[in-house]
C-alpha cells in the first residue's frame, strides 16, 4: 500500500498557534500509511481574480502542491465565530480561476480548536460550508474540536493531556481509514 500525501493547513499564523501545535502532534501520530506535509498558507497574496491571467509565484506552487495531495487535514482557529481570513483565502487561492479546482473529489477533515471549552464548532462548522463546492469529502465522523487548548502544551510545546493524545490518535487513525476510502 503507497502513502497517501496529506497537506496540512493551519488556519492561524500566530507563531505560538494552539492549532500548529495541535498539527504537529497529529504528525507525529499520524500511521504510517499517511505522509502529512504542512502546506504554508500566510505567504499567500489575497485572491484577486484580476491576478488569475498572470498569478504570483506563490499561488501557483500552492496550487500544484493542493493539486498533488491525495487529501487535506485543516486545523482552525475560530475567529469572531468562524475560520480565518488568511484560511478562506488559501481555498480561494487554489479554487480559482472557475473550473480550475485543485482541491476536488479528495478526502479531507477539520481539527478546530480554541481557548474556550467550545473548541472551535462554529469555525469548524463554517470551514465545512465551502468544502460541498469545493468538492472535498469531508469525514464526519469522529469530530474534533479541542476546547482550551492554550492549556494543552507545555512550555516544550509537549502535549501534557494525555487524554488528549488518546483521542487525537483514534482520530488521526479513523482519518487515515477516510483517505483509504478514496
Amino acid at each position: 500500500m503507497s502513502k497517501k500525501k496529506i497537506a496540512v493547513l493551519i488556519g492561524s499564523l500566530r507563531k505560538e498557534s494552539a492549532n500548529r501545535k495541535l498539527a504537529n502532534e497529529v504528525i507525529k501520530l499520524a500511521p504510517d500509511t499517511l505522509e502529512l506535509e504542512i502546506v504554508e498558507i500566510g505567504q499567500l497574496a489575497h485572491y484577486n481574480e484580476d491576478l488569475d491571467s498572470n498569478p504570483p509565484a506563490e499561488w501557483e506552487a500552492f496550487r500544484e502542491k493542493i493539486g498533488a495531495a491525495d487529501g487535506y487535514l485543516f486545523f482552525t482557529p475560530e475567529y469572531n465565530r468562524t475560520i480565518s481570513g488568511v484560511l478562506k483565502n488559501a481555498l480561494d487561492v487554489a479554487s480559482r480561476p472557475y473550473g480550475q479546482n485543485k482541491w476536488g473529489g479528495k478526502p479531507g477533515a477539520i481539527v478546530s480548536s480554541s481557548m474556550s471549552p467550545l473548541g472551535g464548532e462554529a469555525a469548524n462548522h463554517a470551514l465545512r460550508q465551502p468544502m460541498v463546492f469545493l468538492n472535498i469529502y469531508m469525514m464526519q465522523q469522529p469530530e474534533a474540536y479541542i476546547g482550551n487548548s492554550w492549556e494543552l502544551f507545555d512550555e516544550q510545546n509537549n502535549l501534557k493531556s494525555e487524554e488528549t493524545r488518546a483521542f487525537l490518535q483514534s482520530w488521526v487513525n479513523a482519518f487515515a481509514e477516510w483517505v483509504y476510502k478514496f
